[in-house]
């Protein structure tokens, strides 16, 4: 086993392969926790036992009560995505009120090796704020899978040409893996 992947979702439409992307990554080796944004759970509600059992362990979309044990291992590993244009923004800005933002903002804190492959639309990287997250997160040391050769935007409306590359995301989380914390 490499240790604990963190599989952190939005709810954009890559998410309904999710099985298939913790599929992938449990072949690789990793133990694969998986979070969601709460839309992202309300698109999958009727999969989440199915994909907690897959896991072996719970999907999480809210933070735990006060006093309540975490239910998780500790991240070796964090990948989000599909990292929509809200999440991604949420998460520069540092705003954390959802739980899946609030972990990766402080897996960045904690030296924790972060991967962020965004899925937005040529219509979200017009906007300054898009330009702007992408360089605050990755002075933050988090590895933005976007341009040629990972991600690129699609036109609005348009569903991404050759799908979305969740292997291309599970690559750079291998090659983060084998990083020392902080490299």
């Amino acid at each position: 086993m490499k240790g604990t992947l963190y599989l952190f979702c939005s709810a954009a439409p890559p998410v309904f392969d999710v099985a298939r992307a913790i599929e992938d990554a449990q072949s690789r080796g990793w133990d694969v926790c998986l979070g969601l944004t709460p839309t992202a759970a309300r698109w999958l509600e009727h999969s989440l036992d199915g994909l907690a059992a897959l896991t072996g362990h719970p999907v999480r979309f809210a933070y735990e009560l006060p006093g309540q044990p975490d239910v998780w291992p500790e991240a070796d590993v964090i990948l989000f995505a599909p990292a929509t244009f809200t999440a991604m923004n949420e998460w520069a800005l540092g705003l954390t009120a959802k739980f899946v933002v609030s972990v990766v903002a402080q897996g960045v804190g904690k030296g924790i090796p972060t991967v962020m492959m965004p899925c937005v639309n040529e219509a979200h990287v017009q906007h300054p704020a898009f330009g702007t997250s992408v360089a605050t997160l990755r002075t933050a040391g988090v590895t933005v899978l976007y341009g040629e050769g990972v991600y690129v935007a699609n036109p609005p409306g348009q569903d991404l040409s050759g799908g979305y590359p969740w292997a291309v995301a599970l690559n750079a989380v291998e090659r983060a893996g084998r990083e020392p914390a902080g490299a």
